[in-house]
């Protein structure tokens, strides 16, 4: 039986340190399946089908990972596809009071899903989608901590954006 498991996020845009926690994650599970949810309570940059080419053609050719996206409760998609986990990044201890909220709720709600978590690697501590926007807006640069298809992206929302 295959172990599935979703990495579900807003990705607003996604970053270097979001693929970083899925491809670790298949040393766990068989596929990952990075899921793009709509947040009401999060203004978006991108829109969703924007945020899924940017997703995709960043894991372009990697056979344990795809790209989906969904509405409402997390744990009704996981059911729906028959996942088993769901995967996420931890960076600092403040993450992990919201996530641990996040995953006790998910369990109360269907309790055959499992919430795993992954400590961030050392170098994308600091990285996240909405330091990412700000850095890009103000015209910083932020290569080396987004794939390249969402710096392109970035460009184009905003030209005066370093890409040094």
């Amino acid at each position: 039986m295959t172990k599935l498991a979703v990495c579900p996020g807003s990705f607003d845009p996604i970053t270097n340190g979001h693929l970083d926690i899925v491809r670790r994650g298949l040393c766990v599970f068989d596929k990952v399946i990075i899921a793009v949810g709509h947040n009401p309570l999060k203004p978006d940059l991108f829109t969703t089908e924007e945020k899924l080419e940017m997703i995709r053609k960043s894991v372009e050719g990697h056979p344990h990972i795809s790209v989906d996206s969904f509405e409402g409760l997390l744990v009704n998609y996981i059911e729906r596809i028959g996942a088993c986990a769901i995967l996420r990044g931890l960076r600092v201890i403040s993450d992990f009071e919201l996530e641990l909220q996040l995953a006790l709720m998910n369990r109360r709600l269907c309790d055959r899903i499992e919430t795993f978590f992954l400590m961030t690697d050392f170098n994308n501590l600091f990285v996240s989608s909405t330091i990412i926007k700000a850095t890009a807006s103000a015209g910083g640069s932020v290569k080396g901590l987004v794939p390249e298809p969402v710096l392109e992206k970035l460009k184009e929302k905003f030209p005066s954006m370093s890409i040094q």
